[in-house]
């Protein structure tokens, strides 16, 4: 086999079928459901198909990568859509020649930043995967120039019945190859301000342990509107596991709901979920929506700027801007005037005040 007629085109909507039936069939893991932010590949050799490949949604948590990275753990969430990572990797059972492998690896490499960019708007900076020693060793990776950058602890994410989030105890650990996309990739998402070219979308924090079991506490004192029959959740925890969603980058009840979700025990217990059955619940989309609605917006605000006053990361500059909005007067004839001030060295957006009333 000539590798130098290898072909990679992306998997085209008439051909998601048979990627998935053929993944299904021959990777030991099996297919993976096209969720998200997600890429499929095709290599082909003289219009035959020889290996399929996947890249989706980075790890949320991977120490070794981090440690790599060295970014921020304020900012990890704000840039974890920098990197993809590549779920799976099958060459077919019939084209197992030397050096195939590598030669798919590098030719995604050279196109899926592009690709990335213009089918979800923005680019990638690295590409991470983790190998299975109990199955594979990571030669191929290798082979490719990809970085082994150390293990993962061994837990697994696992959607079982109610048990979802981390498997309670580790299993065997798995190898973590990373490779860069450009020559500076760690050095950009390592940065204390990133580059205007890789943001996507609102700022994002990744919320510690102790902000967790704080957020809580902030909205203890607001008046609950709800009736008293058939609460199940506290106040506090349905507003806090909704701050800490929206800190985190979720847009939308639906978004809010199904990072609660994905919250493992450790997070539930902080957020002060109930326990039922041995398992700590978190509150449904239509609880979060319904309780959104009625709670008093000027509670929530107060709430939160003391929460920010006291867990946000101290800033040395301050850049501010603001704008008036001239048709839009509230009852005491005031003019809503916006003002917007975020700090350089934490990207954080600290206050939105009104004016003065108007003249």
């Amino acid at each position: 086999m000539n590798l130098q007629e290898i072909i990679l085109h992306p998997v085209q909507p008439t051909e998601q079928k048979s990627f998935q039936s053929l993944m299904e069939a021959h990777h030991y893991l099996g297919a993976l459901p096209k969720i998200g932010h997600t890429m499929w590949y095709v290599a082909s050799f003289q219009g035959n198909w020889v290996a399929l490949i996947s890249f989706s949604a980075a790890a949320w948590k991977c120490a070794a990568r981090d440690q790599w990275i060295g970014w921020n753990y304020r900012y990890q969430y704000d840039r974890l859509h920098l990197v993809a990572n590549n779920s799976r990797f099958l060459i077919l059972p019939e084209y197992h020649y030397p050096n195939l492998a590598s030669r798919v690896l590098s030719l995604c490499e050279r196109r899926i930043a592009q690709d990335w960019q213009e089918r979800f708007g923005y680019p990638l900076l690295l590409l991470e995967t983790f190998v299975d020693p109990q199955v594979f060793h990571g030669t191929i990776y290798r082979a490719a120039n990809w970085l082994y950058v150390g293990d993962t602890r061994g837990f697994r994410r696992t959607r079982q019945g109610s048990r979802q989030g981390y498997s309670s105890t580790p299993q065997h650990a798995k190898r973590i190859f990373v490779r860069p996309l450009t020559p500076h990739a760690q050095a950009h998402l390592s940065r204390s301000i990133l580059n205007p070219i890789y943001s996507y979308g609102a700022p994002k924090i990744m919320l510690t342990a102790d902000q967790m079991r704080s957020l809580p506490e902030f909205f203890a004192d607001i008046p609950d509107p709800r009736r008293k029959q058939g609460q199940r959740h506290s106040l506090a925890t349905i507003l806090a596991i909704s701050a800490g969603a929206i800190l985190c980058g979720m847009e939308g009840y639906k978004a809010i709901s199904g990072w609660a979700q994905d919250l493992g025990p450790k997070a539930r217990e902080r957020f002060g979920c109930r326990r039922r059955n041995g398992v700590r619940q978190v509150p449904s989309c239509t609880t979060f929506r319904e309780t959104l609605i009625r709670v008093d917006p000027d509670y929530l605000d107060f709430a939160l700027q003391r929460w920010n006053a006291q867990f946000a990361e101290d800033d040395e500059g301050l850049a501010i801007d603001g704008k008036t909005m001239c048709n839009a007067i509230d009852e005491e004839g005031r003019q809503t005037h916006i003002l917007g001030v975020v700090g350089h060295e934490s990207g954080t957006c600290h206050t939105q005040k009104k004016s003065v009333p108007c003249p």
